[in-house]
């Protein structure tokens, strides 16, 4: 019994260093505080990010729900209501290890609609546009339209960029409210990673996969050009090189034919 009270505080150092590494390196947990993901999250849900494959040069592709850092101005000049010291220090304690997120930062969670190179509208009564293809978008919260309070584009989301919009699209102040800054669209960098389930309350346990309507044929079609361009681009001068080789050729074979025929005679 001695011995287990000595090795007690080692083993919590051990498992603090553990959380922090999961939280630091692996999959954090947010609470979801608003109202904006509806119906795919409720407010009070806390949902599981996954922080690891950014690691491996991931980045948030169309149809993932991601956490994202406060791009400037987003969430407003929100103030921090207090709860007492020993609820303050729950929260830190828990915060740190990754079971809640900090009272001192400003996250948000949205889902991913374009990203780099592609190019996003919605008009008044029709449907989110991408690269030219309509989403049918059954995640929308009930009797919400795509874009009728607030229509936009066409946008063309700069590359390392993300534009994002909440399922709940009449409460939710996304990248359409906010084109004064980089035309709304978001920084990869400020991405902290996807939310892949839901993991409390335990009857609202799901995970987050990417709706359908994001793999439809032709949706990548602007970003898929990109390779193609290039390999266009790194063949055109070896084609021009070998079209010049073979007149070349043709020339010297046709200059030295009187010479071959005198030679015959």
């Amino acid at each position: 019994m001695r011995s287990f009270w000595k090795e007690l505080p080692i083993l919590v150092v051990i498992a603090l260093a553990l959380a922090l590494l999961i939280k630091t390196f692996l999959v954090q947990a947010f609470s979801i505080p608003s109202d904006s993901m509806q119906d795919t999250l409720q407010r009070g849900d806390r949902v599981l990010v996954d922080k690891l494959t950014p690691w491996f040069g991931s980045e948030p592709e169309r149809g993932e729900v991601v956490v994202f850092h406060d791009p400037g101005g987003w969430l407003g000049e929100s103030q921090t209501k207090s709860s007492g010291p020993v609820a303050e220090g729950i929260q830190k304690a828990l915060s740190f290890i990754g079971l809640m997120p900090s009272a001192e930062e400003k996250d948000l969670i949205k889902r991913v609609i374009a990203v780099g190179g592609d190019t996003v509208s919605c008009k008044r009564g029709g449907k989110v546009m991408v690269n030219g293809k309509p989403l049918d978008e059954p995640y929308i919260f009930p009797g919400n339209t795509p874009c009728d309070e607030k229509p936009f584009g066409p946008i063309k989301v700069p590359e390392g960029r993300i534009w994002v919009m909440g399922d709940h699209r009449q409460d939710s102040l996304d990248s359409r409210y906010h084109q004064n800054l980089n035309n709304g669209t978001v920084s990869v960098d400020d991405v902290v990673g996807r939310a892949i389930v839901i993991a409390w309350p335990i009857n609202r346990w799901a995970t987050l996969p990417v709706p359908s309507t994001f793999d439809q044929p032709g949706l990548g079609a602007a970003a898929a050009m990109a390779p193609s361009a290039l390999g266009f681009a790194g063949a055109l001068p070896i084609v021009l090189w070998r079209r010049r080789w073979l007149i070349a050729k043709v020339r010297t074979e046709a200059e030295s034919l009187p010479e071959r025929l005198t030679a015959d005679c």
